[in-house]
């Protein structure tokens, strides 16, 4: 038989010339559907996980053990290479030094560590703070040390943009980048011609986060990729069209007590039934069965 290949990493994805988009993913439909179709990364949304997994706002009310352990479920599930939202470590050195190795143990392919006070924000609501660009500098130093492998990466995002300017966020991002970086996230720049400054300030791979009714331009794969950003996060898009859509189920059920005929568009049952394993689940009855 033979030795099936393995898959590129992240670190190799990251290499070839077009732009990475990555789709968020917050629970374990989201992340078996995105999984099916040949993207090159995903992204376990922060904002998405602690809403799916919780029914909380993304402020800082997660902790690392509620959060490992959806890192652990998905990964282990996911065969795309899967970047995991770390938040800002969940607390000092140790905890960072901590965060990365569990994540890293529980098979995500990156994390995203941010230099927003604890507790944290989502990056796109007002009022967020950041600890001073020395103590970020030690928590990218601690994690690029705490990983086991290369191929496991860090990716520094700084949230200064909102409070201190870009100017500061650009100070920021560099800094990172020397203290171990492998990718960098400068949060929430305002304007394409921010953006355009971003792609032309550093030599690392840069992500660009496109939040539909955020503070960024949603942008083309072809204008991110020509600015000079190498990947793309898509964290609630999937989410936001899912919410969408059971709103819509919700109201015709309260206003008609029926689904026929429906109003939106439903994924037919012996689809979603294949795409949760069903399939297999009944090979396996099958092929062990008692027999007379």
């Amino acid at each position: 038989m033979p030795t099936p290949q393995a898959q590129p990493t992240l670190r190799q994805r990251l290499q070839q010339p077009e732009l990475l988009i990555a789709p968020g993913v917050y629970d374990m439909v989201s992340l078996r559907l995105a999984d099916t179709f040949g993207f090159g990364a995903l992204y376990m949304t922060g904002f998405g996980t602690v809403a799916s997994h919780m029914g909380l706002p993304d402020a800082g009310l997660a902790t690392y053990s509620d959060m490992v352990g959806r890192v652990k479920a998905m990964a282990g599930m996911a065969k795309t290479p899967l970047i995991c939202d770390g938040d800002t470590g969940y607390g000092g050195l140790l905890n960072v030094a901590h965060t990365v190795k569990g994540y890293e143990a529980a098979g995500a392919a990156a994390i995203q560590l941010e230099d927003q006070e604890f507790p944290k924000k989502c990056g796109h609501t007002p009022g967020r703070r950041v600890i001073p660009t020395a103590d970020m500098v030690r928590k990218i130093r601690v994690a690029a040390d705490a990983r086991t492998s290369t191929d496991f990466l860090i990716i520094a995002r700084t949230d200064a943009r909102g409070s201190l300017g870009l100017d500061e966020a650009l100070r920021r991002a560099e800094a990172y980048a020397k203290a171990g970086a492998d990718i960098l996230f400068v949060e929430s720049p305002e304007t394409e011609e921010e953006m355009r400054r971003i792609g032309q300030s550093f030599d690392l791979p840069l992500l660009a986060n496109m939040v539909e009714g955020g503070r960024t331009p949603v942008l083309t794969q072809a204008e991110l990729q020509a600015i000079g950003y190498k990947m793309a996060i898509f964290p609630v898009t999937a989410l936001l069209a899912a919410t969408q859509a059971m709103k819509a189920v919700y109201e015709q059920l309260l206003q008609t007590g029926t689904s026929v005929p429906p109003r939106t568009a439903l994924t037919p049952f012996s689809e979603l039934t294949q795409l949760m394993g069903f399939e297999e689940v009944w090979a396996f009855e099958k092929r062990y069965a008692e027999r007379d």
